[in-house]
């Protein structure tokens, strides 16, 4: 009698199965039934894959505009020292000529002699 039991289970089991891989596993007037239900749970899974392409696409777009102002910070800051050195150069010149101390910036770098005589 057990082995009986354990054939129908099996039988009804195998006999799902079949009847879910050919297409006959849910009828029509399931869906007829529930069709408000399947139209919802669609629009809330297009909807959820949209925020979430939204959502990817806008953390992108922050990386990239965070990248593009560290960037500009570094240029700010290279352009600052630029802008102090050249203060302090002006000044420093302006010093040299109301002291009248005959100095000059020099534009060229100093020569090097290289001796050429070989023994």
């Amino acid at each position: 009698m057990a082995t009986k039991k354990k054939s129908k289970k099996t039988n009804s089991w195998k006999k799902n199965v079949s009847t879910v891989t050919s297409g006959r596993g849910v009828p029509i007037q399931f869906f007829k039934k529930n069709a408000w239900l399947l139209i919802i749970t669609i629009i809330s899974v297009i909807s959820l894959i949209g925020m979430r392409y939204s959502t990817q696409s806008k953390m992108q777009q922050i990386n990239e505009l965070n990248t593009e102002l560290k960037r500009a910070e570094s240029d700010k800051l290279h352009h600052k020292s630029l802008y102090m050195s050249l203060i302090r150069e002006t000044e420093m010149q302006r010093l040299i000529d109301e002291k009248k101390l005959n100095l000059y910036f020099q534009e060229q770098p100093p020569y090097e002699i290289i001796n050429d005589i070989t023994n």
